[in-house]
């Protein structure tokens, strides 16, 4: 069982193969969750579409990259004391819009973690080079 995702010192980017045993985790913890399921094929705008509806960005989100990061570094329009994003089927992205993803998703995990708040982004069976989510925080 997946017992740290309270803890803000492991937050960051990570791999896992399948979803109940994370989100049981993290709504032990009362983290809030946010499904990204993205469909075949789906691109850079559908994958920034679904963040903002998963996220309920505000109306100045710009549906860029950087847009993008700016909102994960707010998140202020969400009360919650830590967040856990789960994404679903990003196989389909293209290599490289799957690195700038990952290089976001750290980033906002590396604010939140200096803000001592939770945030942990899973891909559900994403690239062999992101950590595996049990092994990472001692399931």
């Amino acid at each position: 069982m997946i017992d740290s995702l309270g803890d803000a010192e492991r937050s960051g980017v990570y791999r896992a193969p399948r979803t109940g045993d994370v989100l049981d985790a993290a709504r032990r913890h009362g983290l809030r969750v946010a499904r990204i399921a993205l469909r075949h094929g789906a691109g850079k705008p559908e994958l920034l579409r679904a963040f903002c509806a998963a996220l309920e960005f505000p109306d100045w989100f710009g549906e860029n990259w950087d847009a993008l990061e700016d909102c994960l570094t707010d998140l202020s329009w969400l009360a919650a004391p830590g967040h856990l994003i789960l994404i679903e089927g990003s196989a389909s992205l293209a290599q490289e819009d799957s690195g700038v993803l990952c290089s976001v998703l750290a980033d906002a995990a590396e604010f939140w973690r200096r803000q001592g708040r939770p945030f942990y982004a899973v891909v559900v069976d994403g690239p062999s080079n992101l950590p595996q989510l049990q092994y990472a925080i001692g399931a």
